[in-house]
């Protein structure tokens, strides 16, 4: 049996959605031992495609995770999850502070009776501050606060409705990182810590590039929006047979050369008109429309085959069946194959950090729900009569 580096490692992930139990995901993929908690009814993340037969979202944050349902608005409930924490090395929510308080998860409270318990914590706008208690999603929190969706949008048009879920694995992925720090930091001091993050946070980290140039003075969105004034080396193509790539230059000076040799126009490096780079720059527009009326009359195999001989820089935009279906992905164990039986979950996303000699667990079907109910309240520790009370007062589900 192969062991994995998160062996040993119990985790109570009690968030809803994404953001939370996808930093849990990513510590059971490494072999974590994720306990699911889920309220009366399941979790509202298993309900929110429920037009489909397959709880797809579900299956892909709740891999490798034990199920457990439990009403912890009752006291009783809550005395359950006090004596689940007992063995606990991180607790994950995604409650704010007056839920915390509600739930008796307070991180001072939970350090007294638990000193070595990591309390993780990711919220939509941070724990302080004038919005603490606004609920935020990726899309509200993540996206449009944080200047994201206004940075993406065409001139004089509106911004479109974000990608789901994006938002949401950033900051799992932050919040993640911050439960890998704590842990260090408990090697050393025998303690565990409180860690936060927060949808809008993250988004502003993931967009700091914009943001820092705002701070300087320099409103990048403004300026997109009053001149159009995108670079032709980091643009948008479309090919004669209605193909997307984005092709990124990031040495024009060196690449337009190789660039104009590519596209079959050698004859625009001898224009006076583009004698040098700040005169290619100052007639832009032109540029892109020169550029785009050249890969308009070219396939995008053929745009491809030309810019990979000059090795310039692109990306092909790909839809999302092509992507879950690309050979590359599959090689580089980006895309994996599941031991689900269930045919719509034959592959999954992997967990995208890779250490060298560690292994990533086998991906199976989620937690039913309240699946590992009965054998986690077991191992806690609760006599038979415990268990059937509890179940009699609907404070514990099972699904047997």
């Amino acid at each position: 049996m192969t062991a994995h580096l998160l062996e040993g490692i119990r985790v109570i992930d009690m968030g809803g959605f994404i953001a939370g139990p996808g930093a849990a995901t990513l510590m059971a993929d490494y072999g974590a031992d994720v306990i699911k908690i889920e309220p009366p009814g399941g979790d509202g993340y298993r309900r929110l495609h429920g037009q489909y037969e397959t709880d797809y979202y579900w299956q892909l944050t709740s891999r490798n995770k034990r199920g457990f349902a439990l009403d912890v608005s009752t006291r009783a409930g809550r005395d359950v999850l006090q004596r689940l924490l007992a063995d606990a090395d991180v607790l994950i929510t995604n409650f704010r502070e007056k839920q915390l308080e509600r739930f008796a998860l307070q991180y001072d409270d939970l350090h007294t009776s638990f000193p070595r318990l990591i309390c993780a914590q990711v919220t939509g706008f941070g724990s302080t501050g004038l919005e603490k208690d606004r609920r935020g999603y990726d899309a509200t929190a993540w996206w449009a606060r944080s200047g994201i969706m206004q940075l993406m949008k065409k001139p004089g048009e509106p911004p479109v409705f974000p990608a789901g879920g994006v938002g949401d694995h950033a900051t799992a992925m932050t919040l993640f990182a911050g439960i890998m720090m704590a842990l260090y930091k408990r090697k050393s001091t025998g303690e565990g810590s409180q860690v936060e993050t927060s949808l809008i946070g993250s988004g502003c980290w993931a967009n700091g590039m914009a943001l820092q140039g705002a701070i300087a003075g320099f409103d990048l969105a403004a300026q997109v929006e009053k001149h159009d004034n995108r670079s032709p080396f980091a643009m948008v193509y479309q090919t004669r047979d209605h193909c997307h790539l984005v092709l990124v230059l990031t040495n024009p000076v060196k690449e337009w050369p190789d660039l104009a040799t590519a596209l079959g126009h050698p004859e625009w490096l001898n224009d006076e008109r583009f004698s040098n780079h700040r005169a290619v720059l100052k007639r832009r527009q032109e540029v892109r429309a020169m550029i785009d009326e050249v890969m308009g009359a070219m396939t995008l195999s053929e745009v491809c085959t030309v810019l990979d001989e000059f090795k310039l820089t692109y990306g092909v935009v790909e839809g999302l069946t092509d992507v879950v279906t690309d050979a590359h992905l599959i090689d580089s164990k980006v895309l994996v194959p599941t031991e689900s039986s269930d045919p719509n979950f034959a592959w999954t996303i992997a967990c995208p950090i890779k250490i060298r000699g560690e292994a990533q667990r086998k991906v199976g079907d989620p937690p039913g729900f309240g699946e590992d109910t009965i054998d986690l309240l077991h191992q806690a520790g609760f006599g038979e009569a415990e268990i059937t009370t509890l179940l009699a007062e609907k404070i514990v589900f099972s699904a047997t």
